[in-house]
């Protein structure tokens, strides 16, 4: 069992939870989007609004880690693990900007899927990140976002397959394909999260 007691700046926990909760409010927003697909300009804007909190969010991290002598873990960890969660939450905002920008008529069954699977990973994250203090508790939703990714891979791959087969036109296949890509891309960032979390994980054991 991990029980790691980090020093006493819970400034970046703090911070780190408000980014992972920022995260899932703009993925939820997204899959609304998806599922109840309407008024995509001013839904895709209000996703925009929580991209640019979060940029906020990861240039406070920075901030304080300038300010900081001592840290509750590796200094370049903490600017890896800022850095990728404000990347899941840039491909977030990026899906649904190609939303608006594309004019999409309706989204796609598999659009919404993953959709949804992007909400359970950044479930996952905000799970995880609220255990940074308790890395015994980490494996699980580290667990969870490694499977997410790897479905959100196989959802990607045969969108993709099910678009060529299709008899959409040439450019409403490259919009999809593009748009299915950026869905599957904030998974992979949301897998980049688990990666340094695990990598906090071993150097704290």
């Amino acid at each position: 069992m991990v029980l790691r007691l980090f020093p006493r700046e819970e400034g970046f926990f703090v911070l780190f939870n408000r980014a992972a909760e920022n995260i899932l409010q703009s993925a939820t927003l997204l899959r609304d989007l998806f599922d109840d697909y309407r008024d995509v300009e001013a839904r895709a804007a209000a996703i925009k609004e929580l991209e640019d909190r979060g940029d906020e969010i990861t240039h406070e991290i920075m901030d304080r880690l300038n300010r900081t002598f001592v840290t509750p873990f590796d200094r370049e960890d903490i600017h890896e693990l800022a850095r990728q969660l404000d990347n899941v939450i840039d491909w977030i905002e990026a899906a649904a900007a190609r939303m608006a920008v594309y004019r999409i008529p309706r989204p796609t069954r598999e659009g919404q899927e993953m959709t949804h699977i992007i909400v359970d990973a950044a479930q996952a994250i905000v799970d995880a990140v609220g255990n940074l203090q308790r890395l015994d508790r980490l494996d699980g939703p580290v667990r969870e976002i490694h499977r997410l990714e790897n479905l959100a891979d196989h959802v990607q791959r045969d969108a993709v397959a099910a678009l060529f087969a299709s008899t959409a036109n040439a450019i409403d296949i490259m919009k999809w394909k593009e748009i299915y890509e950026t869905l599957e891309e904030a998974t992979d960032q949301a897998e980049d999260v688990a990666n340094v979390l695990e990598t906090i994980k071993t150097k704290q054991a």
